[in-house]
């Protein structure tokens, strides 16, 4: 039998974030640097994992491979974008926007943001490693624990659009 395991809801790395004009206004250099090299438009092209496990990332009830080919937007000038999952067969037509933000260069941190809320409304997000960054792609490393072991995910992204 496949273990189910919920990536973002069993124990996965939850963050709490607020989103305040002094906090953006004392980004460093650097950090601005690294939202820059995600600016734009991206694919998942594949995400790997543990094949005996049933992932569902992000608690969207969708079957990891739904995120494969899913398209995300990421806008740093605001800290804002959206991820899109385009449906077919049992994948659900799914566009959640999202709020985001790169610390230390290596850690990816966002949180969606639900229709009519705004962003520091909501305190719970994901927190995955920013791992294989050059300009065109890039992967995020999410380790999610599970029955005293921990399983790794890697969603791995290619540029289609804007740098």
């Amino acid at each position: 039998m496949k273990k189910l395991l919920l990536a973002g809801m069993l124990g996965t790395s939850l963050f709490a974030v607020s989103c305040s004009s002094v906090k953006n206004a004392q980004t460093s250099q650097n950090q601005k640097s690294d939202f820059l090299k995600i600016k734009g438009d991206w694919e998942i092209v594949s995400i790997d994992y543990d094949k005996g496990f049933k992932i569902k990332p992000f608690d969207e009830g969708a079957d990891a491979q739904c995120f494969v080919g899913s398209h995300w937007r990421l806008i740093p000038n605001n800290y804002t974008g959206a991820y899109t999952l385009s449906g077919g067969g049992s994948c659900p037509s799914i566009t959640q926007p999202i709020k985001f933000e790169v610390k230390n260069g290596n850690t990816f941190m966002f949180k969606k943001i639900a229709t009519g809320t705004k962003a520091k409304q909501n305190t719970v997000g994901y927190s995955l490693n920013l791992i294989n960054q050059s300009t065109d792609q890039f992967s995020l490393e999410q380790n999610v624990p599970f029955d005293g072991s921990t399983v790794r995910v890697v969603y791995n992204f290619q540029r289609t659009g804007v740098k």
